[in-house]
């Protein structure tokens, strides 16, 4: 009987049939394997193959743009050519269709999320802060240089979220203007005057707003300087000194460039400088650097010994040196976060080169180390965003400005504040007096104040009938410390004498005087400065102009053109012989001035 024994002892049953299934499994198995790594192949082959297709189609359509931008760029410059052709033989102008003023009236601040350079920063299409737009002029032919060409309007400032704010803006319309997006504005009350001071809130005192990179507006034609063919009566450029006023005489944009003889102009490839037929020209003129940045320049500024220009634009301040245009150091917080702009409206220099303060739109003082490229010091306080910064020679005080109402004084030593000198409204600027002594700031209230830095004491305040008729933007005081420049929404720059009474004279009364009133912008002065023996006075404006002036008879010298739009900031070298600009068209540019040696 079998009861389960496989066989006889140490005979191994037969298994061919199940080995030969495992075979032919694993067969299968290998089949499917090699069958599915080909297709493996295949299909990166074809992934390889729409790559570069993709990457062909790219290379011809960046050639089509390329193509494009140089078709484009040569139109701009044709119909430029012959709108200056036009203007010179007497046809109608950029500005024919205005019936009235070219500019609003200086415009009244209210409160409400409008900002400071909105508007400021765009060429046309804008009214001034509190007003409405003015009526819409034609577009014009140009803009910024192809590769930073955006897609949409002139550039200038849209509010952004965030902390109240201080600074009146341009109000827009009820819709957007190219590409302008439009918050809404308080009705202000009668007469233009804002409304009372209030406290912090969603949204409070307006204030610069964050600056917005858009294309620029056009160039070389500008509403704000036009350059028809004048009047018979005064076309001629060489007209006695004694026959017009001159207020008129320092117009340099009125000019008509074609008909200028050669030594009263000088023409680069994209800028131009008018030489006052009405004065005896003793300055040239050039471009050394042209600085592309990736948005708004809201600033620039040399070190003491000039070998290094800083920029402040959208999250980071910049450092370029001065005689290879190249930069040197890119500054950027990188603790914050990527979401949204932040501009850096101030930068300074520290007195030995080592460091750079920035003032920004969220609210902080940060002074770094150029070396390390990291943050030495950082000061907050301000209520709002900070406008205007100054370094103290003695290397030890940073004032600065702020929409807050408050011009506030910090101690690097001592990493605290010092001094908080508050005011009735938005402090747009402020300088030290190069003794120490002294801290100016201009504000919206149309007043220059100055301070004793030690007492805290205000010292005089500049304003009355000869004083600005609107908002103080910029001031700068002269290397001899005893005057100071001025300069306003009233298209006007002012120089005041100051003499204040030694310290060893108790109880004499501080005095202030306007000595000089410098007229010829035709829109509003950003931006003021001293040559650094004060043989020159340097302003921007929102005419796309800089001009020099003489200060001691208050006649210009030159007008220089060359950003396509507003000059929001200039600053002489205190090497002597260089100044650089920076400006609404994303670019900052360093110049070069000298004797005029031609005939």
């Amino acid at each position: 009987m079998n009861h389960g024994y496989p066989g006889p002892r140490g005979v191994v049953p037969p298994v061919g049939a199940p080995t030969q299934r495992l075979n032919e499994l694993l067969d299968q198995v290998r089949a499917e394997f090699e069958s599915e790594a080909q297709r493996s192949v295949e299909y990166e082959s074809t992934i390889t193959r729409h790559i570069q297709e993709i990457e062909m189609i790219r290379g011809k359509v960046y050639a089509l743009e390329q193509q494009h931008v140089q078709i484009k760029a040569k139109y701009e410059d044709e119909i430029a050519r012959l709108q200056r052709e036009l203007e010179a033989r007497g046809g109608p102008s950029q500005n024919s269709q205005h019936h009235g003023p070219s500019q609003p009236q200086p415009p009244s601040i209210g409160h409400g999320p409008s900002n400071l350079f909105g508007g400021i920063m765009a060429g046309n299409n804008q009214g001034g802060p509190g007003l409405v737009p003015p009526p819409q002029e034609p577009q014009q032919p140009g803009g910024l240089p192809p590769h930073l060409a955006g897609p949409q309007g002139p550039p200038g400032l849209n509010p952004a979220p965030g902390p109240p704010q201080h600074f009146g803006g341009y109000q827009q319309g009820p819709s957007a203007v190219n590409g302008y997006g439009q918050p809404p504005q308080p009705t202000a009350s009668p007469g233009g005057k804002r409304p009372g001071p209030g406290g912090p809130g969603p949204r409070g005192p307006p204030g610069p707003a964050t600056p917005q990179q858009n294309s620029a507006a056009p160039y070389p034609g500008s509403p704000q300087v036009p350059r028809p063919t004048p009047p018979p009566h005064q076309h001629s450029a060489l007209m006695a000194p004694n026959q017009v006023p001159l207020s008129q005489s320092n117009i340099l944009a009125d000019l008509d460039i074609e008909s200028l003889p050669d030594n009263l102009k000088k023409e680069g490839t994209d800028w131009f400088a008018v030489f006052n037929p009405r004065a005896r020209r003793v300055l040239d003129v050039e471009l050394i650097h042209n600085l592309p940045h990736q948005s708004v320049v809201c600033c620039v500024r040399f070190s003491l010994d000039g070998r290094f220009v800083a920029t402040g634009c959208n999250r980071s301040a910049q450092i370029f040196d001065v005689e290879t245009g190249s930069p040197v150091a890119h500054l950027q917080d990188g603790s914050l976060s990527e979401d949204g702009d932040l501009y850096i409206r101030s930068v300074c220099f520290s007195p030995n080169g080592a460091y750079l303060a920035t003032g920004a739109e969220d609210k902080v003082i940060r002074v770094w180390d150029i070396a390390s490229r990291q943050i030495k010091h950082q000061f907050t306080g301000h209520e709002q965003d900070i406008y205007s910064l100054d370094f103290a020679r003695n290397g030890r005080i940073i004032a600065s400005g702020s929409g807050d109402r408050s011009v506030r004084l910090w101690d690097l030593e001592t990493n605290q504040q010092v001094l908080n000198l508050s005011i009735e409204d938005g402090v747009t600027t402020v300088a030290i007096s190069p003794d120490n002594r002294f801290v100016a700031a201009g504000s919206l209230d149309k007043s220059v104040r100055v301070w004793d830095v030690l007492t805290g004491n205000l010292v005089v305040r500049l304003e009355g009938e000869h004083g600005h008729k609107d908002s103080v933007y910029s001031v700068a005081f002269a290397p001899s410390g005893d005057r100071l420049v001025s300069g306003s929404l009233d298209k006007t720059i002012k120089m005041w004498e100051l003499t204040t009474p030694s310290r060893m004279v108790p109880g004499a009364a501080p005095t202030g005087k306007c000595i000089r009133t410098f007229e010829g912008h035709k829109d509003f002065v950003l931006s003021v400065a001293l040559t650094p023996h004060g043989d020159w006075v340097l302003s921007g404006s929102k005419d796309r102009g800089v001009q020099f002036w003489d200060p001691h008879t208050g006649v210009a010298q030159l007008m220089l053109q060359g950003h396509k739009n507003s000059v929001i900031s200039v600053a002489p070298s205190p090497a002597g012989g260089i100044f650089a600009t920076g400006s609404g068209d994303m670019r900052a540019r360093i110049w070069r001035f000298e004797r005029y040696t031609g005939p």
